[in-house]
């Protein structure tokens, strides 16, 4: 399966590929959370039997970036099996793992890994603390650098933040690689559905609203009608 990332692309974030076919009305494509399943499930015999009809995002996020999976070989492996499955159309990696800033093992070669497998890289980064609003162009830049799409999460503290995240996703929108943008926390909820008339490409929410993923998360059909009605 395939994601056209020129055009905007509405997740339903989810630990369990079972809510696809509740996701299908609203979504585009399907978040699969590997790192948030219970630790006696395998999330690759998830994906052998999903049968779907929406491409999957396959992620499995670090305990440092607001995930449950532990650094290493093992979660790396597991997002290179991942992207060999014809239904998985794009992977999610950490900037800081791209990178080597923390120094993860097994990186090496998984984004040719990936690629080879027909399915593109989202590179993101999460601040889970505040708006970095000096580094916004500069982290857009890093993410677009190294992946297909270049994602930054930050947490807003107040409306300026926004504003200021708004304005780097404006900017950094007419580069060649395409970005998504969002601001997580109350005071930041509703850049989910302004940020893309500013140009990001992707945005997330839960089937079930009890089930967030990240703080400050719509449910799945009340983003879809916010967003639609902004057209």
């Amino acid at each position: 399966m395939e994601l056209d990332f020129e055009s905007f692309v509405l997740a339903a974030a989810t630990t369990s590929l079972e809510d696809e076919p509740a996701a299908r009305p609203h979504a585009d494509a399907i978040e699969f959370r590997m790192d948030l399943l219970d630790g006696d499930r395998d999330p690759l015999a998830a994906l052998e039997a999903y049968d779907g009809e929406l491409p999957v995002i396959a992620t499995n996020r670090t305990e440092r970036e607001g995930g449950d999976a532990s650094q290493g070989p093992r979660r790396l492996d597991v997002l290179r099996a991942a992207a060999e499955f014809p239904a998985v159309a794009a992977v999610d990696v950490e900037l800081a793992t791209v990178t080597g800033e923390r120094n993860e093992d097994g990186v090496e070669g998984i984004l040719p890994h990936v690629r080879t497998h027909n399915a593109e890289v989202i590179v993101s980064t999460h601040d889970f603390e505040h708006t970095p609003r000096n580094r916004l162009s500069e982290l857009l830049g890093r993410t677009s650098e190294y992946g297909d799409v270049g994602k930054v999460a930050v947490t807003a503290q107040d409306p300026g933040d926004v504003l200021e995240l708004l304005r780097a996703t404006h900017q950094s929108s007419s580069g060649e690689t395409p970005i998504a943008t969002m601001a997580m926390g109350e005071a930041g909820r509703h850049s989910r559905v302004v940020a893309p008339l500013y140009g990001s490409k992707i945005g997330y929410a839960p089937v079930d609203p009890a089930q967030a993923t990240a703080p400050g998360q719509y449910d799945l059909a009340t983003i879809a009608d916010l967003i639609e009605g902004l057209q």
